[in-house]
């Protein structure tokens, strides 16, 4: 899996005219940037795959179940996702961890669920700015991580993991590229045995990630790329962070 990746995560937001016109550009992202792909709520994956099919430019969703199929309203499975050609699918973001209480064994159950349905995991860990106050940011990760690699074992080698502090999500913060990096440098070494090659492992940042800022923080050494929040709907703005 090719480390240098920038995902953009659409959140909540689009509608189907805004969608076509930022879907056409993105389509023509250069050859020299890096990786690219984004994940867009569930009801335009249709339209994603549409616009970005033999493009340089792949999709996914921001979540899946962690069941297959059954009587669970409301629910979108993998295999749905997989259906609409999608290559990613963001699992146990902030967001969904917060607002959804989802736990480190759900987090777990879904990105098994993914790859079961040839799906790539992005797999968001990170601490929250009580827990950094507090010098739990390397605890914290570390738990969120160890989920991850004794739920996945040797499947660890598949996923893509994001390391996203909540403090930086949506509030204009970012942390320094230093502070990034250390937490990235520990996400490595927590792979450590678990994995064929730790070093392959895709480790993205996610935190108010910009254009001018992208630069500094894909320049550390265990930053292979970034998840992209709100600059991912401007299309100049993302293809610029893409080509950081």
């Amino acid at each position: 899996m090719a480390r240098g990746l920038v995902v953009g995560n659409w959140k909540m937001h689009g509608d189907r005219r805004a969608n076509e016109a930022l879907l056409g550009h993105l389509r023509q992202a250069p050859d020299g940037a890096r990786q690219m792909a984004v994940c867009v709520p569930f009801p335009y994956l249709a339209q994603a795959q549409a616009a970005l099919e033999g493009s340089a430019v792949d999709w996914g969703a921001q979540d899946v179940s962690e069941h297959v199929q059954g009587a669970y309203t409301g629910e979108v499975s993998a295999p749905m996702v997989a259906d609409f050609g999608c290559r990613y699918t963001l699992v146990g973001h902030s967001e969904r961890r917060s607002l959804h209480a989802e736990t480190d064994a759900m987090v777990v159950a879904k990105a098994q669920a993914a790859l079961a349905a040839g799906l790539v995991p992005i797999v968001c860990v990170g601490e929250t700015l009580a827990e950094r106050e507090a010098g739990q940011t390397g605890s914290v990760v570390s738990r969120q991580l160890d989920a991850v690699v004794a739920g996945l074992g040797e499947r660890i080698d598949e996923v893509v993991l994001a390391y996203e502090p909540v403090w930086a999500i949506g509030t204009g913060r970012t942390a320094s590229p230093e502070q990034a990096q250390a937490v990235h440098a520990l996400i490595r070494k927590g792979l450590g045995s678990a994995c064929k090659d730790a070093a392959a492992v895709p480790l993205l940042y996610g935190g108010s990630v910009k254009a001018d800022n992208a630069k500094a923080l894909f320049a550390m050494p265990d930053i292979d790329g970034g998840l992209v929040g709100g600059a991912s709907l401007k299309a100049a703005e993302f293809l610029a962070i893409a080509a950081a």
